[in-house]
């Protein structure tokens, strides 16, 4: 399978949810957090540096849950409306995520 190469957007969107996973995680360590969510301390790396940009619906949850985050939260912080950009697309896009 090829994989497409990533929007600009996306790209956003990753390097936002990986600040907010970092900020939430805060002092507690990155292999415990992984651990706890059963994710690889690789996996929750790579998501917090942004370098996977679009992680799997289940490994976001299990990440949120361990860090006390609810989806809604995690979703209104990486999907920011951009100026111009209409909040049908915004809804797509979470029913496109919560699909995958």
């Amino acid at each position: 399978m090829v994989r497409l190469p990533l929007t600009p957007a996306e790209a956003e969107r990753g390097q936002r949810l990986g600040a907010l996973l970092r900020r939430a995680r805060g002092e507690r360590s990155m292999l415990e957090t992984a651990l706890d969510a059963r994710v690889s301390p690789e996996t929750l790396r790579k998501i917090e540096s942004g370098r996977v940009a679009t992680p799997a619906f289940p490994t976001v949850a299990a990440i949120a849950d361990v860090l006390g985050l609810s989806l809604d939260e995690v979703w209104a912080e990486i999907n920011q409306p951009e100026p111009g950009v209409e909040q049908s697309s915004i809804r797509r896009s979470a029913r496109e995520w919560l699909a995958s």
